[in-house]
């Protein structure tokens, strides 16, 4: 063998047990992190007992609530209104609105160009 073929091979030999080293590191790394957790876990308050867990109202589950509702109209006046003359801005039941239905035959918004929601 030539000089040149024994650095070679002690380069890649040097190369080699590099590439050990840093597998021996990110292994270390691995574990340490590992065990890192651990402890935060360790120190963390437990989940909740059963008797801790929201419980059902008394009168049985809460139902939807389906109406129409109509905002509440901005007081018009001669005078500009200043932002603490304006109440806070709500809705109200609307009684004498029909709900929108689907209209058999119709498609709807989707695919139909229109409006959809029945009109």
């Amino acid at each position: 063998m030539t000089s040149a073929w024994m650095e070679m091979a002690a380069s890649n030999g040097a190369m080699g047990v590099g590439l050990v080293v840093a597998a021996f590191v990110v292994v270390a790394l691995l574990i340490g992190a590992f065990a890192v957790g651990i402890r935060v876990k360790r120190r963390e308050s437990p989940p909740p007992t059963p008797d801790e867990q929201p419980h059902m109202p008394a009168g049985g589950p809460v139902r939807e609530t389906r109406e129409s509702r109509a905002p509440d109209e901005v007081p018009r006046g001669d005078e500009r209104l200043l932002p603490h003359e304006l109440h806070r801005q709500s809705s109200r039941s609307a009684p004498g609105q029909p709900r929108r239905r689907w209209d058999e035959g119709s498609s709807g918004s989707f695919g139909s160009g229109g409006p959809g929601g029945g009109h």
